[in-house]
């Protein structure tokens, strides 16, 4: 559908505010009805209720939660790696990692984000080494051969863009600095490092995944023998530490400001800590919406996660598409006012346009009261 062909409705009933997400009726709770995320048409309506008191909620519909920190023990290979969430655009593994992998790796059915949670260490790559820290976006195109050697024990949030690519999102009037600046995609350097990673004898195995197939590929020498690289395709490193969000201090923005790489059929977003609108009628808090054209998907980082009662780093929730869904209780103690100048959270959120299923790995660290957690609001 083309932008702008919608049906060209306008209208207002009853007790409602002139702007979205401000100034609501005394006593009233704003629900969002949005069409492509949000960023088409949609409809604001305020209820006497949060629109999240249910009493029960039964169905494969159920909003979910996973304990990702209790998942698989440390495995050498990233194929290894439990499945948490899967469609055919993309796969969301997490991977725990504590010593060097033995063998080398090369995902073949797509470019490949990996998300440092926990740990500290070297990413070797056909283009040289990229030391990485906790908070790590690693980026990894399509075809690239890489070996990650963990100085600390190492926790991976692994995303895979299925038979497609990543790349950044449109910045739009704020202009191609906004966010990060492309500077900060930090490229691997070729040293000493590298050179005696090369060096190191023996044959090496590469474990290649194509269509979730893993083939073994042996050589007699180190493959990461690459002497030199120029070109626009190579890995990158960007620090969510250096990531600056969009504010507005008279509105709550939508989460799809907070963008960081964008693929055909999904979006990574990344939230950092940011000030909390000031302007006095302004939301602030996340607002009670429909997201019915995108499943939502959080893993949560670091920090206090001011929108959720009982999560902690490492827990990843997951809302289908097609109900309502907002703060829990808790959050909307604050929902104009706010006891800190700031957020303090780092969660990473994946957006997908298809819906996606859960897989074995996950169900397995599930909390299957997360459903309730919203009652008594």
């Amino acid at each position: 559908m083309a932008k702008g062909d919608w049906l060209p409705i306008r209208g207002a009933q009853g007790t409602h505010s002139r702007q979205a997400h401000a100034d609501l009726p005394e006593g009233t709770y704003e629900r969002e009805m949005s069409k492509e995320g949000f960023f088409g048409p949609a409809a604001f309506l305020y209820h006497p209720r949060p629109p999240t008191g249910w009493t029960s909620f039964e169905g494969p519909l159920r909003p979910r939660a996973f304990d990702l920190a209790r998942l698989n023990a440390a495995d050498p290979s990233p194929w290894a790696a439990g499945v948490v969430l899967h469609n055919a655009a993309t796969e969301v593994r997490f991977w725990k990692l504590a010593e060097a992998m033995p063998a080398l790796a090369r995902n073949a059915d797509g470019d490949q984000l990996l998300f440092v949670h926990q740990g500290i260490g070297d990413l070797f790559t056909d283009f040289g080494r990229i030391a990485y820290r906790a908070g790590d976006y690693l980026y990894l195109p399509r075809g690239t051969m890489w070996r990650l050697a963990p100085g600390e024990a190492t926790a991976i949030l692994m995303i895979q863009a299925t038979n497609t690519h990543y790349k950044l999102p449109d910045r739009g009037l704020m202009g191609p600095h906004a966010l990060f600046d492309p500077a900060l995609l930090d490229t691997p350097v070729m040293d000493e490092a590298f050179r005696a990673h090369q060096a190191e004898p023996g044959e090496v195995r590469v474990e290649v995944k194509k269509r979730g197939a893993v083939s073994t590929v042996t050589y007699p020498y180190n493959p990461l023998d690459a002497v030199g690289w120029h070109g626009e395709l190579a890995p990158v490193r960007l620090n969510v530490a250096d990531i600056r969000p969009v504010v507005s201090h008279r509105y709550h923005l939508p989460p799809s400001v907070h963008s960081t790489f964008v693929s055909d059929r999904f979006v990574v977003c990344t939230f950092a800590p940011r000030p909390f609108e000031t302007d006095p009628g302004a939301l602030k808090i996340p607002f009670f919406h429909n997201n019915d054209d995108y499943d939502e998907v959080l893993f949560y980082h670091a920090g206090d996660f001011f929108s959720r009662d009982h999560i902690e780093a490492g827990m990843m929730t997951f809302h289908p598409s097609g109900f309502t869904h907002g703060p829990h209780p808790k959050a909307l103690k604050n929902m104009l006012t706010q006891p800190k100048p700031a957020t303090d959270e780092y969660a990473v959120m994946i957006d997908t346009r298809d819906p996606l299923d859960v897989g074995e790995a996950a169900a397995a660290v599930e909390n299957p009261a997360y459903v309730d957690s919203w009652k008594g609001a």
